[in-house]
């Protein structure tokens, strides 16, 4: 089977897009328990991680290392539901967790402004004007929080498998193109996917462990044998190089563990 990841502006049809498509499927759907336990594990309030989402990652700035803890929780949050299998996720920022996974289909739903506009008006009985200036804010706070974070634009087409314009296509179609897709011989489990899915969930432990030691460590894991990319001042201090890899060599599913200097590359897609 497959893990489906939907990437949506806000009032672009893509929760009844998720919901629809995982029902079909028979499949678990997900996206504001994600938020739910990090924002637990990150110690913030979920009212606030929202509100930081829509007034630009300001909040995290003002945190030390804030941006570097809160995608390792926000991470290790989302990777918990993925590695299940057979999910919908479809909120923040969820394709780009899972690269190297081949079993992981990325979809966008993407809306007309004006239509945008009328389901707002619709809803909240609000001005045309009111709904434009809110909908460009949202559009605005969510690119600029995800070229924070990740130095991407969700907008870009090149980060999907599919766009789906839900127009002409209704939401019904949309739902059959994903369903249809997401059973393709591309996007089934394989031993090597799930493999490359439990590196990246161990990974992420082994980054949320080693958050109050050393907050901007990287992490490479394959098949178990961790990878740590340190700076040249961490690498000069022996004592700590140690205790680091005496703390990761105690979590499950550790093969083997070194520290490196320098950048580690990376799984592609």
């Amino acid at each position: 089977m497959a893990i489906i990841t939907i990437s949506r502006g806000s009032y672009s049809h893509g929760k009844e897009v998720a919901e629809k498509v995982a029902r079909k499927l028979g499949y678990q759907c997900c996206a504001r328990e994600v938020v739910l336990r990090a924002s637990k594990e990150f110690n913030i309030p979920e009212i606030k991680l929202v509100k930081a989402v829509h007034d630009a990652p300001s909040i995290l700035d003002k945190l030390s290392y804030g941006k570097e803890r809160f995608t390792a929780y926000f991470q290790s949050s989302l990777l918990k539901y993925l590695v299940r299998d057979n999910v919908v996720y479809h909120g923040l920022a969820g394709h780009f967790h899972v690269k190297g996974v081949s079993h992981v289909l990325k979809v966008r739903t993407i809306a007309e402004m004006k239509e945008r506009i009328q389901i707002i008006i619709d809803r909240e009985n609000i001005s045309y004007e009111s709904a434009l200036e809110r909908l460009q804010k949202d559009d605005l706070a969510r690119r600029k929080w995800s070229q924070h974070l990740y130095g991407v634009d969700t907008t870009d087409p090149i980060l999907y498998d599919l766009v789906i314009r839900v127009k002409k296509m209704t939401v019904d179609d949309a739902v059959d193109v994903i369903c249809h897709t997401a059973g393709l011989e591309t996007f089934r489990t394989t031993f090597e996917s799930q493999k490359a899915m439990e590196d990246l969930v161990l990974a992420s432990e082994v980054r949320t462990t080693l958050l109050d030691i050393k907050p901007d460590i990287q992490v490479f894991v394959r098949d178990g044998v961790v990878s740590l990319g340190a700076s040249v001042q961490t690498m000069k201090d022996p004592d700590q190089v140690k205790e680091m890899e005496r703390i990761v060599s105690q979590i499950p599913g550790v093969k083997e563990v070194s520290v490196k200097s320098g950048h580690l590359v990376e799984w592609s897609d």
